[in-house]
């Protein structure tokens, strides 16, 4: 008889469980994706706002006394109005009593409205030149603004002195502005007025190229020939004189809606018009102004072009402006919607971190306190639950797949100081558990050791087949992979000596701590988990009594249906029954384990997703306990809301503040930003230390905090979001059993 092979291009099929994994990782892709691109998408509305506020992008140089060699004398002593028709440099000046009334760097909410409000008063048309952020910022003042008759311009998109910028920056400048305006107020405009300009005569040799290309671009640019000074805040009457042109001369006036605190502009308007319209002089538009030029016929040179005082009545003071269609209409509605958000979101996520910021100081100092006085009454002389606790108890001990770890677990039990039974519940492992379960209890001469196999059901299942079996009527669980200290037992089932004690949480330790990620974990698990039990502990609400280590009253769990299958964090769904039932539940620090963690980040990244995910399972299943009386509504109002601020909302702002400190130390002011997340690094680190030293543990491994702060928490922001949208979408998820070495043996192996 011979006996077949498969052929080597035939591939084994996978099994179930392989099956189930791949589709698990099938469906984590994109929802880890989706948390990426929000994160993206958040970093994109900070940035935006950013160039809005000119924090990204901005530039504040100005240019000052260079020279005009290059610049036509027929420009420099020319009118303020500079056209390109036909290529040629043209200017045109005011006509006598005539005054173009313009305005810059708006819109402002302040202060444009209340200008607004006075031309409409007086009947007065002014024309604004726009600054493209605020205008995005602003939409429905300049649709006002438009619509009330006035005229708009270009002032750039974040206020910068063209002359030092690159061609393409010039043109997005132009095109930011022009779309800024097509999406508030469905315009265009030919107009322009730089930045920092004033006089024909000061134009230089370095802005010159930039007004003969956007001459050629069609845009006609606009100076002053009088100037209010407005800006200096002179005083209203000051205001008035400067702003009044010498004799019957006709002027283009420069005043200012924005840029500053602008009261006295505001006061000395209505004075300056009413003064204008009583020494008989007309207001218009700046194509009001060439407008006339063309009705009296003027031809185009190269010089200035003089205009009678004619009125053209027919030329529409609104004559720059086109009507923006088509795609540039609806990229402009799509900027200021995009304006609209950031101006929303940015504001809003700054006042979240706020709140969040004070609630974590909060929580830190709230921790120091109340675990300094955990320590101090646990471990005073003469401090006792009770007459001692010698009974004998169950440690119970689900298992899958543990070959590696199983006979260092009943190793550690073996030497116990207390008198237990231990029941191995192997809950259908596919590698021997079972049998190296009974091997390692023979070779070590353990007679109270009892395996019980049952077909693959999960965790819960396993735990309340061994609660069942129990013969005591307290049990002890940990995980197969756990490694236990003689003294652990007996330590942990001293509280029961108190019969309000319903279960006790032990001391959880990371054995593998001499990696990168194990050092991350036992951080962690010193300072996040353990710190935490002592202040929950006082409060009377914890929330998790951990797989790892905890004791129960066996018929307390019976008595609340068991380990339940409802979540994935059945350690926190049966802690919080036992709170709803009146039981006490407490923190045993002297009680140690230590326990194998995840050694790559995938299966970090698989046990705080169940984590995670399972926390929210159980909070939402107890979410009656928020109206209940008693101890249940204590855990509600108490224990939930600190759980769902610090476990769940806190860590999704975590890679927010990573971001807004990058983004402070780049574009805003490095070393106040990083001063700040060195003053935030340097309190954790100062709970840890002191989480350290209660614990007893070595202070070198918080050499890693500050990279783990920076690496923790954007992992944990992607399992949260992975974990909400699953709690969303209403997926399901099996018992997770991670890859194990068997590398935490004794405890005294442990560094």
């Amino acid at each position: 008889m011979t006996t077949r092979t498969p052929s080597r291009g035939r591939r084994r099929a996978p099994t179930r469980i392989e099956r189930a994994a791949g589709r698990a990782a099938a469906l984590q892709r994109p929802r880890v994706i989706l948390a990426l691109l929000l994160l993206l998408a958040l970093t994109c509305v900070m940035l935006l706002d950013g160039y809005l506020r000119a924090e990204v992008g901005g530039d504040q140089r100005v240019r000052t006394g260079a020279g005009s060699g290059d610049v036509p004398d027929s420009v420099l002593d020319g009118g303020p109005i500079l056209t390109f028709r036909g290529g040629q440099a043209t200017t045109v000046s005011v006509p006598s009593r005539t005054i173009a009334l313009t305005f810059d760097d708006g819109p402002n909410p302040t202060w444009t409205p209340q200008v607004l409000k006075i031309l409409r008063h007086y009947d007065v048309p002014g024309t604004f030149f726009l600054v493209g952020s605020m205008v995005s910022r602003y939409p429905d003042i300049v649709r006002t603004m438009v619509q009330q008759g006035n005229e708009v311009g270009v002032h750039t998109f974040t206020h910068v002195d063209l002359s030092y910028q690159s061609a393409s920056r010039v043109r997005r400048e132009m095109e930011q502005t022009q779309l800024a305006l097509a999406g508030a107020a469905g315009i265009t405009t030919t107009l322009f007025r730089a930045p920092y300009s004033s006089e024909t005569d000061a134009i230089d040799d370095y802005s010159w190229p930039v007004y003969k290309k956007l001459g050629r671009d069609g845009y006609t640019s606009v100076f002053v020939d009088t100037d209010s000074d407005d800006w200096k805040k002179p005083g209203v009457s000051d205001i008035v004189k400067w702003a009044t042109p010498k004799g019957t001369k006709g002027a283009s006036v420069l005043f200012h809606d924005a840029g500053g605190e602008r009261s006295q502009t505001i006061a000395a308007l209505p004075t300056y018009i009413e003064r204008m319209k009583a020494k008989g002089y007309t207001f218009t538009t700046i194509s009001g102004v060439l407008a006339k030029q063309r009705a009296a016929g003027a031809q185009p040179g190269t010089g200035t072009a003089p205009v009678r005082q004619d009125d053209a009545s027919a030329a529409g003071l609104q004559a720059a402006h086109r009507t923006a269609t088509g795609t540039p209409l609806y990229e402009g509605k799509a900027l200021v919607a995009a304006v609209a958000v950031a101006e929303w979101t940015v504001p809003a996520l700054s006042a979240g971190l706020v709140v969040v910021g004070v609630a974590v100081m909060g929580r830190f100092g709230m921790m120091l306190l109340l675990a300094r006085r955990h320590y101090r009454q646990r471990n005073r002389r003469g401090f006792g639950w009770g007459p001692p606790v010698t009974e004998p108890v169950s440690v119970i001990v689900p298992a899958y797949n543990e070959k590696e770890c199983i006979a260092n677990t009943l190793a550690s039990l073996a030497r116990s100081t207390h008198p237990i039974e231990i029941i191995v519940v192997d809950d259908g492992s596919t590698d021997g558990t079972s049998q190296i379960a009974r091997a390692a209890a023979d070779s070590l001469g353990m007679t109270n050791v009892r395996v019980i196999r049952q077909e693959n059901a999960g965790k819960p299942a396993a735990l309340n087949n061994g609660v069942r079996s129990a013969r005591h009527p307290i049990v002890v669980m940990m995980d197969g992979d756990t490694v236990f200290e003689p003294d652990t037992v007996r330590r942990l089932v001293q509280p029961f000596a108190d019969p309000g004690v319903g279960a006790v949480a032990g001391n959880a330790k990371v054995g593998n701590r001499n990696t990168v990620i194990g050092a991350w974990q036992h951080i962690e698990y010193v300072m996040g988990f353990n710190l935490d039990r002592r202040m929950y502990d006082l409060l009377r609400c914890m929330p998790t009594i951990p797989g790892a280590i905890g004791a129960f009253r066996g018929d307390a769990v019976l008595g609340a249906g068991g380990m339940s299958e409802d979540t994935l964090a059945e350690d926190t769904d049966i802690t919080i029954a036992m709170h709803r039932a009146g039981w006490r539940v407490v923190y045993q620090e002297h009680a140690r384990a230590w326990t194998e963690a995840p050694g790559s980040l995938r299966q970090l990244w698989s046990q705080r997703y169940r984590w995670s995910y399972g926390t929210m399972q159980a909070l939402w299943k107890h979410r009656g306990s928020l109206t209940d009386r008693g101890p249940s509504g204590r855990f509600g109002r108490v224990g939930m809301p600190l759980v769902v601020i610090f476990q769940i909302v806190t860590p999704v702002f975590a890679p927010l503040i990573d971001v807004f400190t990058v983004y402070s130390m780049v574009f805003v002011a490095f070393r106040a930003a990083l001063l700040a997340w060195l003053a935030v690094l340097g309190i954790q680190l100062v709970c840890a230390a002191y989480a350290f030293r209660l614990d007893r543990e070595k202070y070198r491994y918080l050499l890693m905090m500050p990279l783990q702060q920076l690496a923790y928490r954007q992992m944990m922001y992607l399992v949260l979001i992975h974990s909400c949208v699953t709690a969303l979408t209403g997926g399901r998820l099996r018992w997770q059993k991670l890859k194990r070495t068997g590398e935490v043996g004794t405890p005294a192996g442990v560094s």
